[in-house]
């Protein structure tokens, strides 16, 4: 990309790029966290399924779109349907993780704003899990919705009472549409080409798809943007260090003249004589 199309931010006043080895460490040790306070919420299944009928009913109430009816776009043809599960199941980490490694190599000062916004909805979204254990539509026979990822392939879910490597009752918030999210908020901040607003189509799209193969619920996806929206207003992106260096150091600059001005004078006033 150009100047046009990039902010520069190569020079020495650039913010410094975070230690590799710490940010690996700091970002393998928040998934184990994760991947472990989830299967602490493994196990609330007569919770998990009395929790879904509310939301269900609660979206009847807020008259909230039928998630059947963008199943039924998705099922149009086996393809479609294929596509849609090999998205929810390929696309969600590597593509968050592809994010972070560019914005580590390329805008350092984003790179820490986008890493503690991400942490900080997931770690929220952990505390929802546990205190908020919730099935899944495609787990709920009420909402006549289909397991598209059981019946179509691929699918990355075992059977709930031996998938040991996941906690399928936590449907709420989905991390799935809040990572997605942030993923296309920070790249139109961190970039500045006319096609940035482009990357809106990954949690669009992403959202057809949590909800098109009955893994999340509307809910799900308004919690997350609610969770989302509150991290961003408390964790706001850092002014660049060249502007702020640049304030501060127009007061001296002008101390320096004053002083060359004053010890100059002198030399003026005997040169007159």
């Amino acid at each position: 990309m150009n100047a046009r199309s990039e902010p520069a931010e190569a020079g020495p006043d650039a913010p410094a790029r975070p230690p590799l080895v710490r940010e690996l460490l700091l970002v393998a040790g928040l998934f184990l966290v994760y991947k472990f306070g989830r299967q602490l919420a493994t196990g609330h299944t007569a919770e998990a399924f009395r929790n879904a009928h509310h939301v269900w009913d609660w979206e009847r109430v807020l008259r909230l779109p039928d998630e059947g009816t963008v199943q039924s776009l998705l099922l149009h043809g086996d393809t479609l349907i294929h596509v849609a599960n090999t998205y929810y199941a390929a696309v969600h980490f590597p593509a968050t993780l592809a994010f972070l490694v560019w914005l580590y190599l390329r805008r350092p000062a984003h790179y820490v704003w986008a890493r503690r916004v991400l942490a900080a909805v997931t770690g929220a979204a952990l505390v929802l899990h546990l205190l908020f254990p919730l099935a899944p539509p495609r787990m709920l026979g009420a909402t006549g919705l289909i397991d598209t990822a059981r019946l179509f392939g691929p699918s990355v879910y075992g059977p709930p009472r031996t998938d040991a490597l996941s906690n399928q009752f936590a449907a709420m918030p989905s991390l799935h549409f809040g990572w997605a999210l942030m993923l296309a908020i920070g790249l139109i901040v961190a970039t500045r080409t006319r096609w940035r607003w482009l990357w809106l189509l990954h949690p669009l799209v992403t959202l057809l798809v949590i909800v098109g193969t009955a893994n999340h619920y509307w809910l799900d996806v308004i919690v997350a943007t609610a969770l989302l929206g509150l991290a961003l207003a408390v964790l706001r992106l850092p002014r660049s260090r060249p502007r702020q260096r640049a304030r501060c150091g127009l007061p001296h600059r002008r101390a320096e003249v004053r002083h060359r001005s004053s010890a100059e004078r002198p030399e003026l006033v005997g040169a007159g004589r």
